[in-house]
């Protein structure tokens, strides 16, 4: 069954995903905005408004109006926000396709963002600030970002700062909104059972919201890989019982021919319980309890990142032990038989997830927003496939640059001289 690419007649994606056997489907609006977009005074923003369309419409008048509507049907329904995308999401019965889509066209055109609905979620915003600021293993994310990405939107909180988020305006968010919640900027997905109607409900709902008559949104400022970091320490000391620990390089973007490879050097470093961190750290050393590597793509940059939580009586033996691993995959070529295990492990990993339809959807939803195309996982797994010891070496030793390299902890760390001689890589 093939994956079809509709353009509404406003300009508005959509992607029809079907999925043979499937009983229920997934229904997901992406719109190509997030925390990179904001100016200081709106850094939030994003976020914020992802809320607020939850909040009630003129026909859906409330919070409890909405999700009663869709709990009647058992659905599973959501929203996030992210640096440069903000989605939206329904997962329910097929039969029931034309109420997902009646429902999300609603909440992001209709929305009312009463003032007192507002003023109640700014404080359930400032709430989830505090969470993840008191949550070390959610925290040493944003840390370590913030000095990746200095100087860079890339680099801000994505819900927001205390201070943004209390003095935010409701003239300024709705200005905002409709600034970047246009047909231009969006990509529906539905995927799973298709409707043989689904795309005449589109054309009565999205596809007859209108174009501006003049663009208000801008485009973000590209990021510029600098030579050497300004920042290379992002450090907080906190009584705690571990030392959250992370080592952030910049990673590739979505279009870059090496993608595939710095997936893998991911897989191998530390993503899965069979990977080197994970051997050598926990299984054999017994200094961590978690430990993974991962990479992230954004349209001009990317993420490489380790992150561990770390006995902190041993957070030296630790730190030198991650570092290790990091000069050996760096300096020689992985052996054939691990790298075919991290590709079938890709495979496998796919193919089980390719079974839900939100998965799905995110797929193809995704991949059009950013790069313009659908890529079907068997030609990706081609391009993984493809992939030498030789490409994953090349990448290894582009990325893990010591020169862009950032360490963030938290935790009751060491000060001074011992704590600089501690993140030293050599």
């Amino acid at each position: 069954m093939e994956t079809k690419h509709h353009k509404l007649s406003n300009g508005m994606d959509l992607i029809l995903v079907p999925q043979a056997g499937a009983t229920s489907m997934t229904l997901l609006v992406l719109t190509k905005v997030g925390s990179r977009y904001e100016t200081a005074k709106l850094n939030g923003a994003s976020h914020f408004i992802e809320h607020l369309m939850f909040k009630g419409t003129e026909k859906r008048p409330n919070t409890q109006a909405i999700s009663q509507e869709l709990d009647r049907y058992g659905a599973e329904f959501n929203a996030y926000t992210g640096k440069d995308m903000t989605g939206y999401y329904i997962k329910m019965d097929a039969a029931h396709t034309n109420t997902a889509v009646d429902m999300l066209h609603d909440m992001l055109f209709h929305s009312k963002f009463d003032p007192v609905e507002l003023d109640r979620e700014r404080g359930v915003i400032l709430e989830e600030i505090k969470m993840y600021e008191d949550n070390p293993r959610d925290h040493i994310s944003d840390l370590m970002e913030s000095s990746l990405y200095h100087g860079s939107t890339l680099g801000w909180n994505i819900a927001g700062t205390r201070q943004t988020v209390s003095q935010m305006k409701r003239e300024d968010m709705i200005a905002y909104r409709d600034s970047y919640y246009v047909p231009g900027r969006i990509t529906i997905a539905l995927a799973g059972k298709v409707d043989a109607k689904a795309l005449e409900m589109f054309k009565k709902t999205f596809g007859k919201v209108a174009t501006p008559k003049k663009s208000l949104d801008k485009i973000f400022a590209k990021f510029h890989q600098p030579g050497r970091m300004t920042r290379p320490t992002a450090l907080e000391n906190k009584k705690i019982e571990q030392i959250q620990f992370s080592l952030g390089f910049y990673g590739l973007p979505y279009s870059h021919a090496d993608r595939s490879a710095a997936g893998l050097l991911a897989l191998i470093l530390g993503g899965t319980m069979s990977s080197r961190l994970f051997i050598e750290i926990r299984e054999r050393r017994g200094l961590c309890y978690a430990i993974r590597a991962s990479h992230d793509c954004l349209e001009d940059t990317g993420a490489f990142t380790v992150s561990a939580g770390l006995d902190r009586s041993r957070f030296k033996e630790a730190v030198k032990a991650i570092h290790g691993e990091l000069n050996k995959i760096s300096s020689k070529p992985v052996e054939a038989e691990e790298l075919d295990r991290a590709k079938e492990h890709l495979q496998g990993r796919m193919m089980l997830a390719f079974e839900d339809s939100a998965v799905r959807a995110e797929w193809y939803g995704r991949q059009w927003l950013f790069e313009r195309k659908l890529e079907t996982p068997d030609q990706r797994l081609a391009k993984i496939r493809r992939v030498t010891a030789k490409d994953v070496l090349r990448v290894a030793k582009r990325l893990l640059d010591p020169k862009c390299m950032v360490t963030a902890a938290i935790g009751p760390l060491p000060t001074g001289s011992a704590m600089k001689k501690i993140i030293e890589w050599k």
